[in-house]
């Protein structure tokens, strides 16, 4: 399966099924060793820590009146679950809590939820395959928007010349660790 490694929440969002495309500066088939169009690949979440100012950009653009501050993301899925995040990276933040970053795990976050009052932990997977999607045809970045509002979900507008359409969105329940990389990459092994 050809896999593609997309930073947290962003990753989860796709996985959740807030997230219908995957912006990048190129079409996918200009990559090395690209899917085609329709093909089953796997959305794999990068160790990359998550930035609080990103989540709450993000959840600024949501809630904003104005369309044009929207990213595009399904309001209704993403915005609950950004709050969520939002809220356990500010008491990890409050608390001097520190995640750890190794290859191939899944944060659990029970010891901030309990902290924060609440029954479920929030778990973000880092270094795992958090779905599987069918991939359409890249279209232009903007083409996308326009059903969200005009603008893109990243603040680094290079990375939003083309939507990548990830459609039947399968998760993989445990994410399944393993280590990931830049571009598209193969992985053989199993999801569970």
């Amino acid at each position: 399966m050809k896999i593609i490694t997309v930073w947290q929440p962003w990753a989860s969002l796709i996985a959740i099924g807030a997230k219908p495309y995957e912006f990048r500066e190129r079409p996918y088939s200009h990559y090395i060793n690209p899917p085609v169009e329709g093909e089953r690949i796997g959305i794999h979440a990068a160790v990359r820590r998550m930035r609080l100012p990103e989540v709450s950009t993000l959840i600024w653009q949501l809630a904003a009146a104005d369309p044009g501050s929207t990213p595009c993301l399904h309001r209704d899925i993403a915005l609950p679950f950004l709050l969520r995040v939002e809220a356990w990276l500010k008491a990890e933040q409050e608390a001097g809590l520190r995640r750890r970053r190794s290859r191939a795990v899944t944060v659990d976050t029970a010891e901030i939820a309990a902290a924060m009052g609440h029954d479920d932990a929030l778990r973000l997977p880092y270094g795992a395959i958090v779905c599987t999607a069918v991939i359409g045809k890249a279209i232009p970045g903007d083409e996308c928007a326009r059903a969200f509002g005009f603008t893109n979900d990243s603040d680094r507008d290079q990375t939003f010349n083309w939507g990548w359409p990830m459609r039947d969105v399968e998760p993989v329940v445990p994410p399944y660790p393993c280590s990931g990389s830049q571009g598209w990459w193969q992985y053989n092994g199993p999801l569970s």
